[in-house]
């Protein structure tokens, strides 16, 4: 059997683009014209229906895909065995995380696994949407929050804190909340949502709040909070290092609510060493911490 051409006729048909087809593959765009046009000249077929809009599978496309997708898996697979023969991590690494975790958290991290690993390669990919990772040729993503990825591999890496934490300016003029009833009698510094989550006994709650100050940067909201705006509800790694030198307090902690930090890898029988390796690097720092 001839591959040429099939993993560009994969990555269009998933993508539903040449452009971000040539992305993924690091290509060119009109390399990944030629080999698709060279596998449907050598097939006598038509895999693809192409306009200036949209590219979309013609029905010799689509039992065409259906075949070569378990092919390609099994020969990723393949090579998955045999890197985990493998000790050291080589080749490259793709990873993605939200933003502002990834910046100050899992960067520095990665940092030293390359230092440790001079063979290895990384891209680290910072977008606060989750992306698919089979799709988006992905080895590891970092995500926070709920967990409910039972079609991957999870590993859970620690636990955040969601503090609510304001000034001693402000909390000297405005008092302290000692219940959740009394958020609305206060300023709230609100996120992309204005509902924020807490643990009352055994069950969650979400609380309404209101303020004068919206924005989508926690970054941001935590340089308000030291301001003596209001009262910010963020994950601990926003604002530990201001709860430690007492720029901000935290409040309300009886009913502070905790979740999973985890890391979500392709569900596969081998898992490479470059991946492997590089949670092992992660739980060692976060519980380190």
């Amino acid at each position: 059997m001839q591959w040429q051409g099939i993993v560009e006729f994969i990555s269009v048909a998933e993508t539903q683009s040449f452009t971000l087809a040539a992305q993924k593959l690091e290509m060119s765009v009109a390399q990944v014209s030629r080999q698709v046009s060279a596998l449907e000249q050598r097939l006598a077929a038509r895999l693809l229906h192409r306009t200036t809009r949209k590219v979309s599978l013609t029905e010799q496309g689509q039992l065409y895909y259906q075949y070569c997708r378990p092919l390609l898996d099994g020969l990723h697979e393949a090579e998955l065995a045999l890197l985990q023969t493998q000790d050291k991590p080589v080749g490259k690494l793709r990873i993605t995380a939200p933003v502002f975790y990834g910046e100050t958290v899992v960067a520095p991290i990665l940092h030293q696994y390359l230092i440790d690993f001079p063979q290895l390669n990384a891209e680290l990919i910072l977008d606060n949407r989750k992306a698919d990772l089979v799709a988006d040729h992905i080895d590891l993503a970092i995500r926070l929050g709920p967990m409910d990825e039972s079609s991957l591999m999870v590993t859970q890496l620690g636990r955040r804190i969601h503090h609510v934490c304001a000034s001693p300016q402000y909390l000297d003029q405005y008092g302290t909340p000692h219940t959740l009833a009394e958020l609305k009698q206060h300023q709230c510094l609100i996120g992309a949502v204005n509902m924020w989550r807490f643990k009352e006994g055994t069950q969650h709650r979400e609380i309404s709040v209101s303020g004068r100050l919206r924005c989508n940067s926690g970054s941001s909201l935590v340089q308000a909070a030291l301001k003596g705006l209001g009262l910010v509800q963020l994950p601990d790694y926003y604002v530990d290092a201001y709860l430690q030198n007492g720029q901000l307090i935290s409040v309300l902690e009886p009913f502070a609510l905790t979740d999973g930090i985890w890391a979500i890898a392709p569900r596969s029988r081998f898992i490479p060493p470059k991946v492997g390796r590089f949670i092992e690097y992660l739980q060692a720092a976060l519980l380190a911490e």
